[in-house]
């Protein structure tokens, strides 16, 4: 049976010692259609490692005997290019370059001229030993070598070189999060050396008989290359084509052909079937889409498939936690990229909108230095390049932007929660919160949660001034009842139908002795409505609750849970109506 690459981005130790792989080497023929040098952009902990290492494979001359056993059985290898093993292949992974302030420089000099070294020695009996006539072995600057490296190949007839470079912007995205704005630009900016490097990559593509014929970078955001490259022209971006908007990640159909592969191996449980771990899966992993012309495709986040299915195939259920703590790490390393202003500023209100109506309109921008990247549309255009948005629609024109899955709606709340925090506008104890929800869930005390909220919004002046709305209200209660377990908040944009605001889903698959589900209705007045106004607003809320109670998914969902109905009603910042039907 093939092993699960879970965590593996090794392409020929995948290939060779019999690991499963999702077949992405179609795509290379439509990379080789596209102009020589390109850009990708797609979120973290998603495969692109994985992919520049096939391409590495498939390019380079090392691996031209064992090209039959490596790609025999995959598309490529049945479809082959003229192009396959004919290039030196340069690859940099700059993950590997440290980001602490006081050593960024060397450690990325040093990294570089390594690389670079290695490269030489592997390919010096194609190069010729006059190549080190014209690079300095000791050399520590590595504009320079990689100057001197473009200029020997450049008029000699060695094979030219294929330069892959992997999370370009791994070091200084962490630079930008964690040192400012000022740090950042005294790296990227003037005559540092990391754009005195990229200049020269520039310039390696760019006269005739070029020493790079061929350039395929990856990232997680423009910011950097628009910064180090005076314009961002370095490369064809494909990012938003929609021929490659499932070229990283897996469709639902390659997510389904995995698990039948492994049910057919009988390494899942007897009772597991292919749609019901689909089902469980997609809330959580599916729903990116990367191009407004392939609206009906969806993917899955690639690793967060393989660490959900690691776990059936080792202890034959679901892993404990959903969310694999790799990717929570690095959604906290871009929490603190996405700077939400101290007083609670536009891009907070984004991620409250977003939160609570579920989706926002943007015009999704290619490129912007990082100095604007607080603009509201750049800001919307991060949040899509980081995953932590992903496009769901078109409306009038301009892209739809919503929150993929649950994973990620997690990671929102959390940004929320902080920015509430850091404004001091509202802040509430999270393990109090926690506890009274379990009592909700086991023991039907659903009063005592809100009446916390209620009490909390009256308790703590400053909030009460921001208060506009239901949106506000609701915003509140998704965000922090969101970090609670034992349910999974299903916000009414959620629903086929919308509803009711929104529907405590018990998390039967991990708490399968929960007791309780909720369905909630906010309903909210201003400070001066009369008692008839609030006999409308529960006259109405009763009528959502009614039809919410009999959808299909809620039907499905809540087991054998008893389904209590409750009305919320909000006067101002005040909690009028407290009552469950």
């Amino acid at each position: 049976m093939k092993a699960l690459p879970y965590g593996l981005s090794d392409f020929p130790r995948i290939m060779r010692k019999n690991y499963y792989y999702v077949d992405k080497t179609r795509f290379v023929e439509m990379i080789e259609r596209q102009p020589s040098y390109l850009f990708l952009i797609r979120p973290r902990r998603f495969g692109k490692s994985l992919f520049l290492a096939m391409l590495e494979t498939y390019y380079s001359i090392d691996y031209a005997d064992s090209f039959e056993e490596i790609f025999g059985e995959l598309y490529i290898g049945k479809h082959p290019t003229e192009e396959h093993n004919k290039y030196l292949v340069l690859r940099f992974n700059f993950s590997e370059v440290s980001s602490k302030l006081e050593s960024v420089e060397r450690s990325f000099c040093e990294y570089c001229c390594m690389v670079m070294k290695n490269f030489i020695l592997k390919y010096e009996h194609l190069l010729g030993s006059g190549v080190w006539e014209i690079v300095n072995p000791d050399e520590t600057n590595p504009e320079q070598m990689l100057a001197a490296l473009k200029e020997y190949v450049s008029r000699t007839n060695c094979p030219r070189i294929y330069l892959l470079i992997d999370e370009y912007d791994n070091f200084t995205n962490t630079i930008l999060s964690s040192y400012g704005q000022e740090c950042y630009q005294e790296k990227t900016h003037g005559d540092g050396l990391i754009r005195g490097f990229f200049n020269n990559v520039k310039a390696s593509t760019s006269n005739a008989g070029a020493a790079v014929e061929r350039l395929f970078i990856t990232g997680v955001s423009p910011i950097t290359m628009d910064d180090v490259t005076s314009g961002f022209n370095i490369g064809t971006n494909i990012s938003m084509l929609p021929q490659f908007n499932n070229i990283i990640g897996f469709s639902e159909g390659e997510v389904r052909e995995m698990i039948t592969y492994y049910k057919d191996e009988g390494a899942l449980p007897e009772d597991v079937t292919v749609d019901g771990l689909v089902e469980i899966m997609k809330p959580w992993y599916d729903n990116y889409c990367f191009s407004e012309d392939r609206l009906e495709e969806r993917m899955f986040n690639s690793d967060m498939a393989l660490y959900f299915l690691n776990s059936y195939l080792q202890l034959g259920k679901a892993p404990k936690m959903m969310v694999d703590n790799n990717i929570r790490t690095d959604y906290n390393k871009l929490r603190h990229l996405v700077q939400i202003d101290k007083t609670f500023g536009v891009n907070a209100s984004v991620i409250q909108q977003v939160i609570a109506d579920g989706s926002v309109t943007a015009n999704i921008v290619t490129a912007f230095p990082a100095e604007n990247m607080t603009d509201t549309e750049n800001f919307k255009s991060l949040l899509f390049y980081f995953g932590m948005l992903s496009i769901q629609g078109i409306y009038r024109g301009t892209p739809v932007l919503g929150i993929p899955n649950l994973t990620v709606r997690e990671q929102l709340y959390t940004y929320l929660t902080e920015a509430y925090s850091r404004a001091s506008l509202f802040d509430i104890d999270i393990s109090s919160l926690s506890s009274l929800v379990m009592g909700m869930a086991y023991d039907g005390q659903w009063e005592p949660v809100f009446r916390f909220f209620a009490h909390e919004l009256e308790r703590q002046s400053a909030i009460r001034e921001f208060i506009d709305g239901e949106a506000h209200i609701k915003g509140f209660l998704l965000a922090y009842l969101g970090l609670t377990q034992g349910y999974i908040i299903l916000p009414e944009h959620e629903s086929s139908k919308g509803y009711a605001d929104f529907y405590m889903m018990p998390d039967l698959l991990h708490q399968p002795d929960i007791l309780y589900s909720y369905i909630v209705e906010v309903k909210y007045a201003r400070r001066d409505a009369s008692n008839a106004d609030i006999a409308l607003l529960k006259r109405n809320a009763t009528e959502q609750l009614r039809c919410y109670a009999t959808d299909e998914k809620v039907l499905r969902t809540k087991g054998r849970t008893k389904l209590e109905l409750i009305t919320l009603v909000f006067k101002g910042w005040e909690l009028v109506v407290l009552e469950k039907l």
